[in-house]
């Protein structure tokens, strides 16, 4: 389920404040579960968004491979 496009583009990175993106999460590929990932280039972290909410919180996020 996307996300609406203004709340995209408030969303921002809980540890680095960068801008995040959607993405599906490459570990669940098949289900098409989504998750929105840190555009800033030291951090990268993929916070899940379970039952269409953003789930921000840092100890929540997958880090980069």
């Amino acid at each position: 389920m996307p996300l609406e496009a203004g709340l995209l583009e408030i969303l921002a990175c809980p540890a680095c404040h960068a801008p995040l993106r959607e993405a599906q999460a490459a570990s669940d590929a098949e289900s098409g579960t989504d998750e929105l990932v840190c555009t800033g280039a030291d951090c990268g972290l993929a916070y899940p968004i379970r039952d269409g909410i953003p789930v921000l919180l840092v100890d929540e996020a997958r880090r980069p491979a």
